[in-house]
């Protein structure tokens, strides 16, 4: 069943093939490719690419994040679909995958940390705000290697939608799978994205273009 494509992505800064690293932003469950655009402007680089694809009815998935995946199917792998052939199109034009990071917002940060366990490799960076891991906590996994990729886990302490055991298990499963994990949890209750959790994707922006 065909449910996802690459058919909507909004594409911001250099051309792909000019481009020295690449960001694709992954939206959360209602928005779109344009409501995640706006952390575009957190990387001052005019060099490297950020692609945001858009969800068919903006939604990547049906059901909440906590169920066992395969009760988000097909819709789920349709999703990471999407996301692998984005990141094959930046391998495939000659950047490094240490020079692509993945970044999500809410569902799309799910998206995003579960992308990078069943792809292992060394990224830019992996940023998931306001998300955690897919499925429920004892969810079998293969044992991966990550390669010291940095990932940033951030999420308020009460999120109504993210369970903060979800987010404790998520950054000690990819510590595991030897990520560097920074892990940002904040007080409150907001679902939203953190001005700390801007600043760290500020700072990690240069990786984008490291080694060139």
């Amino acid at each position: 069943m065909h449910l996802h494509d690459t058919t909507h992505v909004l594409r911001f800064g250099a051309p792909l093939a000019k481009a020295r690293g690449v960001v694709i932003l992954v939206h959360g469950r209602g928005s779109s490719a344009e409501g995640i655009a706006g952390l575009a402007e957190i990387f001052s680089a005019d060099d490297f690419a950020c692609l945001a694809p858009e969800a068919t009815n903006n939604t990547w998935y049906p059901n909440r994040f906590l169920v066992p995946p395969a009760h988000n199917e097909p819709w789920l792998s349709s999703a990471l679909a999407v996301m692998d052939k984005l990141v094959a199109e930046a391998l495939a034009v000659g950047i490094p995958s240490e020079r692509i990071a993945l970044a999500g917002f809410s569902q799309g940060a799910c998206l995003v940390l579960e992308y990078a366990a069943r792809h292992p490799r060394r990224y830019a960076f992996v940023a998931a705000l306001s998300g955690a891991l897919i499925g429920p906590t004892d969810t079998a996994r293969d044992c991966v290697d990550l390669l010291q990729t940095p990932v940033l886990i951030g999420c308020a302490e009460r999120d109504a939608h993210i369970p903060f055991e979800h987010v404790e298990h998520s950054a000690a499963v990819l510590g595991a799978f030897n990520a560097s994990v920074t892990k940002q949890i904040f007080p409150g209750s907001a679902h939203a994205v953190f001005p700390s959790e801007v600043d760290w994707l500020r700072r990690q922006s240069s990786c984008l273009t490291v080694g060139v």
